[in-house]
């Protein structure tokens, strides 16, 4: 590819001398590359009988082909830049973040950067980043995405939580002693089945049922005993502490939100999304 670049520019620019200094190399470098086009394809590209090389028949033949060539490829890498520039910063994350933390932090972002149009995609599906597509994902688990490049925001446990009237005066021990009441779930997840399931309650064997809804839902419904809910424990911290809810079991503690790029491609747009995202959550630890 270098000894076809070195050629067209030979080519486009009427000697070795100017071609090396449009590619930023020594016209010997040009020669050299010419030459070993010439061995490499068994067809004599220049005619240096004379003072200066010229073209062959079979060179111009060559040169204007590279020549549209190129033309058409930096045109196009222009229109794809172009379009990049204008393309919305698409940021992926599950509702619940979205509604409870994201989204009023959002004019701080704006008023830093109003040149960037940003759409923000609230949905529980794992989705990846990915060039030309999603940007960035916000995303809980451990970080540990493979291919992925994952940084922490926020820190937080899993919480099972119900409303105090839902409980009564129950002793709960253990999740069988919840198998006969509701159960929230947020649309298109299974932390809720999963935790029963891990815990010793068979899918379907809640006599209560399961009970899903969208996640900006989830806490209101829960609130008004409605069903035990699982959510990470930060958007119930303030519930817990009013009453309105109580803590029945917690997860770990190895798991929180985390801010998730594909280190392949970047956007400036993206990078300082994430930069200023980092930043935010930082600063309130």
């Amino acid at each position: 590819m270098s000894a076809l670049r070195a050629f067209a520019a030979f080519a486009e620019q009427g000697s070795v001398q100017a071609a090396g200094a449009g590619l930023n190399v020594s016209h010997a470098a040009i020669s050299q590359q010419i030459r070993n086009l010439e061995a490499h394809l068994g067809v004599q590209l220049l005619d240096r009988a004379g003072r200066s090389a010229v073209l062959t028949v079979e060179g111009r033949r060559l040169a204007d082909a590279l020549l549209d060539g190129f033309t058409t490829i930096a045109e196009r890498v222009e229109e794809l830049t172009m379009q990049e520039g204008v393309r919305p910063l698409h940021v992926a994350t599950t509702p619940q973040f979205a509604s409870n933390w994201l989204v009023h932090r959002l004019p701080a972002f704006r008023a830093k950067h109003p040149e960037i149009d940003i759409m923000i995609d609230p949905n529980p599906a794992l989705t990846d980043p990915r060039p030309g597509g999603i940007d960035l994902c916000i995303r809980y688990g451990d970080g540990n995405w493979p291919g992925l490049e994952a940084q922490e925001l926020v820190h937080t446990p899993i919480a099972v939580v119900a409303a105090p009237e839902l409980i009564g005066d129950r002793k709960v021990e253990s999740a069988l002693d919840l198998a006969d009441l509701p159960w929230l779930q947020e649309l298109g997840t299974s932390e809720a089945s999963l935790w029963l399931e891990e815990n010793g309650v068979a899918e379907g064997a809640t006599k209560g049922g399961m009970i899903h809804l969208p996640g900006n839902l989830l806490q209101h419904a829960a609130r008004n005993a409605q069903g035990v809910a699982v959510s990470t424990r930060i958007w119930v911290e303030d519930d817990l502490a009013a009453g309105r809810l109580v803590q029945l079991f917690e997860g770990a503690f190895e798991k929180g939100y985390h801010v998730v790029s594909n280190p392949a491609a970047l956007r400036p747009a993206a990078k300082a999304f994430r930069a200023w995202v980092l930043r935010q959550a930082r600063s309130e630890r």
